[in-house]
């Protein structure tokens, strides 16, 4: 009840947003600031286990961690789901600025099964993830080559190292755990907020006089003897029937950080620079082409127009040539043009759930103190998109004289929807083989499918059935009712060749960018620098526009007029150079060994780059619409 409450909330908080227009302020449900008075009970949550090796997330009670009598999930959203997190209660629990050493968690005897396991995750470099009031845990890092700190999500479930003397490799577990609460303290009330959440886990074989009761004291970490953990010079051995304690000590440490920054830290970027030049090479890219264009439209355009409108005697007229020769086919409905308009509106949906959600993000709405919020809102857009889809859709088929919007519609809510539903039901079929938290419930598979087929393809209908309605576009020039002959093109001019060609630049522009987003989804960092991202993406839309235009003008002068399906794929092919990019980095940066994962990455990015084709494509397709419908009604037609 508490998923679908979620998502109906979800829904109606998206609805409410895009609705309201006078507000002054308000707060996001879950990331509202609490205070804590001294001695309040801080209750920790674990979440997921993560590796960067295998990208299959399990639960932490997945391992033979200690737990408490009753396990309880706390209510994920939509996104958390997705994402695989799955919000646990634990046994670590503190008092609010009352420091404690050497809490003892509990004790436990390894079985086979158990070693094994642990074993496992030590050698894939799976991290523990807990929470405490909305900020995860984080290990503090100095860097030796500036005076700054960086953070890493979790702490290692353990890890490989041999005896001095010996070659023979083992296996440690942490099994203590020296937390550090940060907070800040209002002078007035007394009152603290938590803004840090940092962990330094240790290896330690404890050791105990006697019989192992509730009341044993340990002595390799007693607070009364004044002997605390500091390093891991003694590590605990994961190995069958060995005895592993868990423990842990909390220290609290006052901070200058107010709570609206607390995420500062988390979010704080080192490569600032390389931003920079990402949105400077962009911008060469963009200066390049805009002059093109610039040419083209004001200078050869400006003398082709004048020239054409100055023809006098019909033998001037016949003599003509360049792009006004194709003016009776330019605007001849192409072979299968009914997927095409599937497409131009499967990518009109696209890129307003885009644009949206960028807004959403740069205004702080999608933080990630609201875990899962930003893929909650994108699958949430993308429903509510549908109905400009259906629009944009039959548009397009109305001009193409079609008379069947119903068939339209339904092609446009179903196609690229079951596509990407095939790829993503084999790869939880992988997941679920491989028994990770990553695998969709059924519960989310089916709120998926009524959001798809309750909501989206509903509105698909409604805006085609709106669009339908709308009087047709009329070309500027008529059809031919014979069809010319286009002569032979040159090898240049193929469609193969600048249908690849025209791909690279609006690649080119993106592809830094690009990085820094691969490495936060396949190495668990944050991304939170939207505003670049909002201005790649400003570029990427003109360079698409640009460089499909130019790509269409020179394949009009050379009296080629089938440039529908061309300035679709002209733009729509740096998806592919996306995907080999994405193979690059696959090969150059990850570690990934299993074969499940490596289908993972590649059926994800493959997803990936056919949305990126489904969106750049119908970007390219309208600048070239609206520039041949330019040309030719700029021009006198006998």
């Amino acid at each position: 009840m508490a998923f679908w409450r979620s998502i109906v909330f979800s829904a109606l908080l998206l609805l409410l947003l895009l609705l309201i227009h006078d507000v002054h302020c308000f707060y996001l449900p879950g990331v509202a600031p609490q205070d804590f008075q001294k001695g309040d009970l801080l209750q920790v949550k674990v979440n997921k286990l993560t590796s960067v090796k295998t990208q299959l997330p399990y639960t932490y009670y997945s391992l033979p961690y200690c737990s408490p009598a009753k396990i309880q999930d706390s209510a994920e959203n939509l996104g958390e789901v997705l994402r695989g997190d799955r919000i646990e209660n634990s046994l670590y629990a503190f008092k609010m600025r009352e420091p404690q050493l050497c809490n003892v968690v509990c004790n436990r005897k390894l079985d086979a099964k158990a070693a094994k396991e642990f074993k496992e995750k030590i050698n894939d470099e799976y991290r523990v993830n807990m929470i405490l009031d909305n900020l995860p845990l984080v290990v503090p890092i100095k860097r030796n080559d500036m005076d700054s700190t960086v953070y890493q999500l979790g702490f290692h479930v353990g890890l490989k190292g041999q005896y001095s003397g010996s070659k023979e490799e083992k296996f440690f577990i942490h099994n203590h755990l020296a937390f550090t609460v940060k907070y800040h303290k209002d002078l007035q009330t007394e009152s603290a907020r938590i803004v840090g959440f940092e962990v330094k886990p240790f290896s330690v074989k404890h050791e105990y006089e006697g019989k192992w009761d509730e009341k044993t004291r340990l002595t390799t970490c007693d607070p009364h003897a004044k002997h605390t953990v500091v390093n891991s010079n003694t590590p605990q051995e994961v190995e069958e029937n060995q005895e592993v304690i868990f423990t842990y000590d909390v220290e609290f440490q006052e901070s200058d950080v107010k709570w609206a920054s607390r995420w500062d830290a988390y979010l704080l970027m080192n490569d600032d620079q390389i931003h920079w030049f990402s949105i400077v090479n962009s911008l060469m890219i963009v200066l390049f082409l805009s002059g093109m264009v610039a040419m083209i439209m004001l200078r050869t355009l400006y003398r082709d127009i004048s020239k054409y409108n100055e023809l006098e005697t019909q033998e001037e007229a016949q003599e003509e040539t360049g792009w006004k020769l194709v003016h009776g086919d330019v605007f001849r409905p192409p072979q299968n043009s009914d997927l095409l308009c599937v497409y131009v509106g499967t990518g009109v949906q696209f890129f307003g759930m885009i644009l949206v959600t960028m807004i959403f993000a740069m205004l702080g709405f999608l933080s990630p103190s609201n875990r899962g919020g930003l893929m909650t809102a994108m699958l949430l857009l993308w429903v509510f998109m549908g109905i400009f889809a259906g629009y944009a859709s039959t548009r397009l088929y109305k001009m193409f004289k079609g008379s069947e919007w119903k068939k339209i519609a339904l092609r446009t809510a179903i196609l690229f929807p079951a596509s990407v539903s095939a790829i993503f039901a084999v790869l939880n079929t992988l997941i679920w083989g491989q028994k990770s938290s990553g695998a969709v419930p059924f519960g989310t598979m089916f709120a998926l499918i009524f959001l798809w087929f309750g909501i989206s393809v509903p509105l698909v209908f409604v805006g085609s059935y709106v669009g339908f309605r709308k009087p047709a576009i009329e070309n500027p020039v008529k059809t031919n009712k014979i069809p010319r002959q286009i002569p032979e093109q040159a090898w240049y001019m193929n469609s193969a060749f600048s249908v690849l060609i025209g791909g690279i630049l609006p690649f080119g522009a993106v592809f830094i960018e690009l990085f820094f987003i691969l490495t936060s989804i396949w190495l668990n960092q944050f991304y939170y620098i939207f505003g670049f991202l909002f201005l790649v993406f400003i570029i990427l839309i003109i360079t698409c526009a640009e460089i499909t235009i130019v790509l269409c003008y020179f394949q009009l002068c050379s009296e080629d007029y089938l440039w529908w399906w061309r300035s679709y794929l002209t733009s729509g092919s740096s998806a592919l150079y996306l995907f080999l990019y994405a193979t690059f980095y696959f090969f150059t940066k990850l570690e990934i060994t299993k074969l499940v994962s490596a289908i993972l990455y590649f059926g994800y990015m493959l997803i990936a780059s056919y949305s990126f084709f489904v969106v750049t494509g119908t970007i390219g397709f309208y600048a070239c619409f609206w520039f041949t419908r330019l040309i030719y009604s700029s021009v006198k037609i006998d």
